[in-house]
């Protein structure tokens, strides 16, 4: 593994470590020895002491401890470097910080031999002159600060001596609480679990030990280890071989084990990362600073439905590169709303807006030539309002997110003391395989995507999947904002099995990088030959599996409950709940959740095909969506009251009605119907009812008593091309109260003004079915036309036409409200009798209604063989040859039992002959086939010899079975006999008159 070393070496030639480092292999270095300087990678920045060189806190700045990242840049050349494992240490870092010199004697040495260099010949002592006493005043210093921290020397090493015997948690959790006396071991929720439970008798042996393959690999991730301490001893340990659930350690790249399950929802990331967050019980890490010891398989994870971060990330990874994804756990820091799934002050997602894709606007070419253009007309003033009135609406937004922003201010949790030092897990997304697009994060605790840049991911340590370990070697001050995830690049991310020894990539500015000195050329030279592969061995983990009833359960114990932002979703199993709600999401007004807003529901698997419910609190309004497939076609019902003729709207899938209606709007005084893809091209009929207190007077035909009296109707149509503008009526205007009729007629082209007829037709002009026509019952306006005499004959034919319309009308209005208040009984039957419909491929659902349909199909037959044998009476025949009589004679019942016998006796003895009849047949054919083999055996081939002999062997097969039943016919005989005479002397019409003993 002198890859990581020489890298390490390469990368940052011409510096050199401060003091003395203790080698992996060869005991500690002599102190004036060059060595590799600790590795510039994640987040490094220097760690500052707490007794000097600590700024004072401006004003605005949150008090406790800031994040490595967060350093002041005047403290960069300390030299100390830090990444997000700052604070393993970090109350003893500071003072031994504070202890360590300047310059050690072989920097100076180095330094000295610089100036010599450098340095012109008459400055050159003075200047040497100035170093030494430089180092004197430094080391003087050093003493001080020695005799200060005695007894800090001693705790270090009380807990170093420990730290052999006692887990890396506890120890970390232990200086977490030294150097933050505001928090206490109650700010660390354990868990109710019981992970001791786990019975780990059945488990394959994978599980308890390690192939030889997996004791090379973990020998190979030791020395990495040590070389990656040894190059950057302030960085955090690696997550490399944490314990599984049998106490063996386990490389973290073999937990992982690809799996593709057979649930079409789990062939999608988001399907995965959905399932994984509902499926399993969050449960937070026992220090928060630092990566769990142990790392269970993620079959056992699926069994208990419960686990940390680290956890999650691993069963999401197995799905999504079993699904094709290229995917990647991630080993970083995020923000404490993210570690602990803390999601209050977040906007729910179901109520995030879409984001709006800008239009392109196509500009168009300069013409050259161009009219001038017409002076403008238009009033300055109003010109001056219209520009203000446009001011104010686009005023109005910002506004609105000058508001937004304040409340967020205010909405801002709480300063984190630990902030950019929680430890947490996730998934990575790389783009390429699946088509995707952009590289991008899955939080496993929510099952969201985030971008890379995204403020909440603050730092990665390292990244791994089924083939390999990647550590990031980038600086992760901003975040994850400017990281590059191109895991084949050498500078950035070290990888831990390469292939082989390759040239080390550059980047773009390969120019500003130093050129490799001969020894490492040389040292690299030697080293091509050897073979540095290594192929990751097989996951130990076993198959994953989710069976139906699980992948259907989902949430633990069926029901999980998310708080947000004003909101609260819970999320139930389908089935679980009778009324088939599997999601209701609530909104308040406030951040206490106090004062709800509106209540969304979304159902599955119910029979009327409800699919969502809306009920929004403070208009008392409730909108019901439908999915296709309710026999009455409704697709929206918006109401406040299931009341008769109460303010609603119902909307229907029209392309199931024949009468293409789309909507009805209905109010106490008024009905709209709109009608989409009519032949008649009818778009609106508008109906407006009078009171039933009121004496409206009817023309016409009389009104029901209990129905609302009809003042008016309106219909509207458009046009139809195939007709002239004069013929193709626009509005049919019925005032039935008044009496009167209007038509108005499309615009003609170039027309402003549409032609229109009206009619008035009183009831003392109406006698019966005869209208009395005159010349005041008719009013044209012809547009475009000069006034003509009228025809009384076509406007009477069109009259009477009109007048029948009227009626039909009025009968389509009655069936209109006459399926409305079909619609609202049988939305309250369903509402009162909700039924849930089960899946042809809902295989355990189905398996009990199928045992009920075949333990109902049996009873059934049983009944109906009983009813036939009921039925069939075996005397009937010989009945009738006496008269069929109910009272017989002993004479007469003694015939009837000796013809019945007798009967019997034929048909058993007619069944034996036929039998035998069969059988002599068929030794008759075998014996003649036998001869005719004897004779022509000579000249038949080896094919038809064998299949001769395949014929005789069938032949002698059928006889034998003949044979066996002619010998069992010939037994069982005399027994059906004796049974059918016992049968008769039991028969009730029969046994008075025959003895029985």
């Amino acid at each position: 593994m002198a890859v990581l070393e020489s890298r390490g070496l390469n990368r940052r030639r011409g510096q050199e470590t401060v003091g003395t480092v203790q080698g992996p292999e060869s005991g500690a270095r002599p102190r004036d020895t060059p060595q590799a300087p600790p590795v510039q990678g994640l987040c490094s920045l220097p760690v500052v002491s707490s007794s000097q060189g600590q700024p004072d806190r401006k004003e605005g700045e949150p008090n406790g401890p800031q994040p490595p990242w967060h350093a002041p840049e005047q403290l960069a050349g300390l030299g100390a470097a830090a990444g997000p494992g700052w604070a393993i240490s970090r109350c003893l870092a500071d003072s031994r910080a504070a202890l360590q010199p300047a310059a050690p004697r072989g920097t100076g040495n180095r330094a000295r031999h610089d100036l010599r260099v450098k340095c012109p010949g008459g400055n050159r002592m003075e200047v040497l002159k100035e170093k030494e006493e430089e180092e004197q005043r430094e080391e003087e210093e050093m003493m001080k600060a020695l005799e200060i921290s005695n007894n800090l020397q001693n705790v270090e090493l009380k807990v170093s001596v420990e730290r052999v015997c006692a887990p890396s948690d506890v120890i970390l959790s232990e200086l977490l609480v030294a150097y933050y006396p505001c928090l206490s071991a109650s700010s660390y929720p354990g868990s109710d679990f019981d992970w001791s439970s786990i019975d780990i008798s059945q488990l394959p042996p994978s599980y308890k030990t390690n192939s030889l393959k997996e004791k090379k690999l973990l020998h190979i991730a030791d020395h990495f280890l040590q070389q990656y301490t040894h190059l950057c001893p302030d960085r955090k340990p690696l997550f490399l071989h944490p314990l599984n659930e049998c106490g063996v350690q386990k490389f973290v790249s073999t937990t992982v084990r690809p799996t593709l399950l057979p649930y079409a929802e789990l062939y999608h990331w988001d399907g995965c990362a959905s399932f994984v967050s509902d499926y399993l019980t969050m449960e937070p890490l026992k220090s928060p600073i630092a990566p769990p010891s142990s790392l269970y398989s993620p079959t056992t994870i699926l069994k208990c439905q419960r686990g940390n971060c680290f956890d999650f990330s691993v069963l999401l990874c197995s799905m999504l590169i079993g699904a094709g994804y290229d995917a990647y756990c991630v080993h970083g820091y995020a923000t404490r709303n993210v570690c602990t799934l803390d999601e209050t002050l977040e906007l729910c997602p179901l109520l995030r807006k879409p984001q709006e894709v800008p239009k392109e606007v196509v500009k168009k070419k300069p013409n050259k030539y161009k009219l001038r253009p017409l002076p403008d007309l238009r009033n300055k003033f109003e010109l001056q309002l219209e520009a203000e009135k446009k001011a104010e609406s686009e005023a109005a937004p910002k506004n609105k997110e000058r508001e937004e922003e304040k409340v967020t201010e205010v909405e801002k949790p709480e300063h984190d003391p630990l902030y950019g030092l929680r430890v947490h897990a996730w998934v990575l997304v790389l783009s390429g395989k699946r088509e995707v697009p952009e590289t991008f994060f899955i939080n496993p605790f929510t099952g969201n995507s985030h971008s890379t840049t995204d403020e909440r991911f603050l730092g990665i340590e390292s990244v791994w999947n089924h083939r390999n370990y990647w550590v990031n070697m980038q600086d992760c001050r901003n975040g994850c904002k400017d990281l590059t995830f191109d895991l084949g690049d050498a500078v950035r991310w070290e990888v831990m099995l390469s292939g082989s020894m390759k040239p080390l990539q550059l980047l773009p500015d390969a120019e500003e990088e130093e050129e490799l000195s001969d020894s490492d050329t040389d040292y690299m030279q030697e080293n091509e030959g050897e073979d540095m592969s290594f192929d990751m061995p097989p996951s130990w983990v076993a198959q994953i599996g989710i069976s139906p009833r699980e992948f259907e359960t989902r949430c633990s114990q069926g029901r999980k409950v998310i708080l947000y932002k004003k909101a609260k979703l819970e999320k139930w199993a389908p089935y679980l709940n009778g009324s088939g709600l599997v999601k209701r999401l609530t909104i308040y007004a406030d951040l206490d959740r106090t004062e709800v807003v509106e209540v969304r529901e979304w159902f599955k698997n119910r029979e009327d095909m409800l699919d969502m419910r809306e009920v929004n609190k403070q208009t008392h309004l409730t909108t019901e969506y439908f999915s296709p497939g309710h026999r009455l076609g409704l697709k929206a019902h918006t109401y406040a009251s299931l009341a008769p003729e109460t303010e609603r709207t119902v909307e229907f899938y029209s392309e199931t009605r024949v009468d293409g209606l789309q909507k009805r709007v209905e109010k106490a005084e008024e009905m709209a119907e709109y009608f989409v893809g009519r032949d008649d091209f009818l778009h609106l009929r508008h109906v407006e009812f009078g009171r039933r207190g009121e004496k409206t007077h009817l023309a016409g035909a009389s009104t029901d008593i209990n129905s609302r009296p009809i003042v008016q109707i309106k219909e509207c149509f458009h046009r139809n091309l195939e007709k002239h503008a004069d013929d193709d009526v626009a509005e049919y205007l019925f005032l039935i109260t008044e009496g009167r009729i209007h038509l108005t007629y499309h615009l003609k082209d170039n027309y402003i003004t549409a032609s229109k007829k009206f009619f008035r037709v009183p009831e003392e002009n109406r006698r019966g079915n005869e209208i009395v026509m005159t010349p005041e019952t008719c009013t044209v306006y012809q547009a475009g036309s000069p006034e003509k005499e009228k025809r009384l004959i076509p406007l009477y034919i069109l009259l009477k036409k009109l007048i029948e319309k009227e009626k039909q009308l009025k009968l389509q209005v009655r069936q209109s409200e006459a399926e409305v208040l079909n619609i609202l009984k049988i939305r309250q039957n369903e509402e009162t009798d909700i039924k849930l419909s089960v899946s042809i491929y809902n295989t355990e659902r189905n398996e009990k209604r199928r045992q009920q349909y075949e333990a109902m199909k049996n009873t059934m037959e049983s009944e109906l063989l009983g009813q036939k044998e009921q039925n069939l009476d075996y005397l009937a025949p010989f009945l009738i040859r006496i008269g069929g009589g109910e009272k017989m004679t002993k004479a007469q019942a003694l015939r009837v039992r000796d013809d019945c016998l007798a009967d019997f006796k034929r048909r058993l003895v007619d069944r034996a002959n036929i039998i035998q009849a069969r059988f002599d047949k068929a030794v008759k054919e075998l014996q003649k086939k036998e001869l005719w083999f004897q004779e022509n055996r000579n000249q038949l081939s080896a094919e038809e010899e064998g299949e001769f002999l395949a014929r005789c062997s069938e032949t002698k097969f059928q006889i034998h079975i003949t044979e066996l039943r002619l010998k069992r016919e010939k037994q069982m005989a005399s027994q059906k006999y004796l049974a059918l005479e016992e049968k008769l002397c039991k028969d009730p019409r029969l046994a008075e008159h025959l003895s029985y003993a």
